[in-house]
């Protein structure tokens, strides 16, 4: 769909409202992670650039649309300044004559951070007035926060509709991303989606099958599939009620010329701790008082294979119970290779979600991937096929 960048826009002497993500953990009033605030930065620095009033708007986390003073952005004010290297201005309201006075007194090249605009049950709502309210603030409204765009809120959506807008620097990198990556991929495509559940990412397996050539399926997600086979899975973690929807999964993988890749060889232990004395064997072989907790060595064979194989990569979720060693094993060595293809120009790689960049981290490989989203729901939606609506309302 089309949609207009900063470079689209004339901002000279204009108010710009944007809205971002900082919704960043802080601890005994420290900011613990800046990575939402660096990710703004670029976004920050080009309305600067181009002359323009940069005017934040975020929330910070779920106030129910109620003041709840240590859920104020005015505790993070000073980590926004830092990472930015401008001085940060802040106003006690979002609307109103609070904000308009603090963006009448902002001085050039210095930025203002609105308070949370989930104070107001507006927001939320994305009641018409709300959003009425914020735009009466600036002339042109940027959205650089993918990771709210799949909430239709009044920051998000309803403004978008009432000012000249566009999408920021970040919101720009994952939507050109997610286009490279789903849009029009070069092909083959290999999509990797794992974790816990089928249940949870029954959408996401039913869009994918259709849009690429090859799906790895891990995690415990696998179990329910070799489970669906007739294969005895032990004691693991698998969703045994599932199995219908798994046999149809992989029936309709067949319609359309997917190739469903499953593990050959598991790594199962009897109990679920660091260190758990373990084995290899084949996918069928495991022992009734045993969990499978991770893919084997001939199973990361296929999938690596799979990987040099493709042009394009999509990756959701680890192969296995990636957060203890030795059950990392298959998720790192799949990731590090993964990077390696990227870094040499063979592979388009895209990740996302909350335990798919944490595991990516923990391989060390996060950094060597085309894009890293970190915008969990959204990136999840997008995938599943689904219109986003603060995406949307760019295009309108």
């Amino acid at each position: 769909m089309a949609w207009k960048t900063l470079d689209d826009m004339e901002l000279s002497g204009k108010t710009v409202l944007t809205r971002v993500d900082i919704n960043v953990p802080v601890e005994d009033g420290r900011v613990t992670d800046t990575t939402r605030i660096e990710r703004i930065a670029p976004t920050v620095a080009d309305i600067l650039a181009k002359g323009g009033k940069p005017v934040l708007m975020a929330h910070f986390g779920r106030p129910k649309g109620k003041v709840v003073p240590e859920m104020s952005l005015e505790h993070i004010r000073g980590a926004v300044a830092e990472v930015l290297g401008v001085q940060v201005h802040f106003a006690a309201d979002c609307v109103g004559d609070v904000a308009a006075s603090a963006i009448g007194d902002l001085p050039p090249g210095e930025v203002l951070l609105l308070e949370n605009t989930r104070f107001h049950p507006g927001e939320e709502a994305n009641d018409p007035a709300f959003a009425q309210a914020l735009a009466d603030l600036g002339d042109i409204y940027v959205n650089d926060a993918f990771s709210a765009a799949h909430r239709a809120h009044g920051s998000t959506e309803g403004i978008a509709r009432l000012l000249p807008s566009c999408a920021g620097r970040l919101m720009e990198a994952e939507l050109r991303a997610l286009e490279a990556a789903l849009g029009t991929p070069e092909r083959p495509v290999v999509a990797v989606v794992g974790g816990a559940k089928v249940s949870t990412k029954l959408e996401l397996l039913t869009n994918l099958l259709r849009k690429v050539d090859m799906l790895v399926i891990g995690g415990g997600m696998a179990n329910t599939f070799l489970a669906a086979k007739g294969i005895d899975v032990g004691k693991s973690l698998a969703e045994h009620d599932m199995a219908d929807t798994a046999r149809q999964i992989m029936a309709e993988a067949g319609e359309v010329a997917c190739e469903i890749i499953l593990p050959v060889d598991i790594v199962v232990a009897r109990e679920f701790k660091a260190g758990a004395a373990n084995e290899v064997l084949p996918a069928d072989a495991c022992p009734p008082d045993a969990m499978i907790l991770d893919a084997g060595p001939a199973s990361l064979e296929r999938i690596t294979e799979a990987f040099r194989a493709a042009k394009t990569l999509i990756w959701n979720g680890p192969l296995g119970a990636f957060e203890i060693a030795p059950f990392d094993a298959a998720t790192n060595a799949a990731a590090a290779e993964a990077a390696r293809l990227t870094d040499t120009g063979g592979l388009i790689s895209v990740a996302g979600g909350g335990d798919t960049v944490a595991a990516l981290n923990k391989a060390g490989a996060a950094q060597k991937f085309t894009y890293v989203s970190t915008a969990g729901g959204a990136f999840l939606e997008w995938m599943e096929g689904k219109t986003l609506p603060g995406v949307a309302a760019l295009g309108g």
